[in-house]
């Protein structure tokens, strides 16, 4: 199964130095990296952007840029924007708050049956309300 992976797993990954993660971090490092050899990673065009957002060395930006071209962005079409546009609307009915990026990662994973892979406990609140599937870090294997 695929796997929609948020801003949260990219930038403990890629902008962080793997000696300052906590164990559990190293986990989701090493689930990422799984996921990538399995050839089962998604990339939203929306979250390369916020991964790149706010990187102040040019040579870092570059570097991650350069990691990142490995990986096309999921086409998306305008239902896309509508589903999650729907889902916005039933986390606010049901007084949970969504960023419209968030949004489109749970409008896109459910409907190509995609898991979400994201360190964000925001979607955990998502996942009471919206059909997306959330994928848990490997442990060991």
């Amino acid at each position: 199964m695929m796997v929609l992976v948020d801003t949260s797993i990219w930038s403990l990954a890629l902008r962080r130095h793997p000696s300052d993660l906590s164990p559990s971090e190293r986990i989701i490092a090493n689930s990422l990296r799984e996921l990538v050899h399995e050839g089962r990673v998604q990339l939203l065009g929306a979250v390369r952007q916020e991964i790149l957002t706010g990187i102040r060395e040019q040579a870092k930006f570059l570097k991650i840029c350069d990691e990142l071209h490995e990986y096309e962005d999921v086409v998306l079409a305008s239902d896309d924007y509508e589903n999650a546009a729907s889902m916005s609307n039933i986390c606010r009915e049901s007084g949970i708050a969504a960023t419209p990026i968030d949004m489109l990662i749970c409008a896109v994973s459910q409907k190509r049956g995609w898991q979400v892979f994201s360190t964000d406990r925001d979607f955990i609140h998502y996942a009471k309300v919206l059909p997306i599937r959330m994928m848990m870090p490997f442990r060991s294997r």
